[in-house]
């Protein structure tokens, strides 16, 4: 469990910008310190729980201190190992969708750190629902794998313009997927041993 958190990771806890965060430091709204030697400010969690119950931002990114991930793919054994397997790591909340229509509500109401997306979903376009979340900027935070079976380097080339973050091959080792995962949220990998 996280105790001190940057003023990049509280914004994102209290979905707001970096600047609201470092504006309500600089002025004493938001308590913590600046480490020693450097301009960096640091913000202890009982004082960022506390400042999120006074301006009435809800808590449960906090409390979780679990990422919150979206798997979104018609291959239902698929998504059931992906969900085990985030779900066992202990570090990540996660909602699963069969297709891209639930995918976009569930994305717009879930507000996801990372979205897990197949490419081919019966209804719609993998490329199409990476252009949807990119146009909405309420999830300018969501990052996005693609996942699918095809290879063409131009089709992932439109994946990565459309707003794809990173793109796997199927099949793959879902570690390798959690291991993206955690590069693209800035979460320590785990390491056995």
């Amino acid at each position: 469990m996280k105790t001190v958190f940057t003023t990049g990771e509280a914004a994102k806890i209290c979905k707001v910008s970096q600047q609201t965060i470092i504006r309500c430091f600089d002025s004493g709204q938001l308590k913590g310190f600046r480490v020693p030697g450097s301009r960096f400010r640091r913000i202890p969690r009982d004082i960022l729980y506390k400042f999120m119950k006074e301006n009435g931002i809800p808590t449960d990114a906090l409390e979780s201190g679990r990422r919150k991930a979206l798997v979104v793919d018609d291959d239902v054994e698929l998504v059931e190992l992906i969900k085990d397997v985030l779900e066992s790591d202990g570090r990540f909340e996660v909602r699963t969708a069969n297709n891209g229509f639930d995918a976009g509500m569930m994305v717009r109401e879930y507000h996801p750190d990372v979205m897990v997306l197949d490419v081919m979903l019966p209804d719609i376009n993998g490329r199409e629902v990476c252009q949807r979340v990119r146009n909405d900027t309420t999830l300018d935070d969501c990052k996005i794998i693609c996942i699918s079976g095809m290879v063409e380097q131009d089709k992932i080339d439109e994946l990565r313009e459309s707003g794809a973050d990173d793109f796997l091959q199927k099949p793959f080792e879902v570690e390798k997927l959690i291991d993206r995962i955690c590069r693209l949220l800035d979460v320590e990998p785990v390491t056995a041993g």
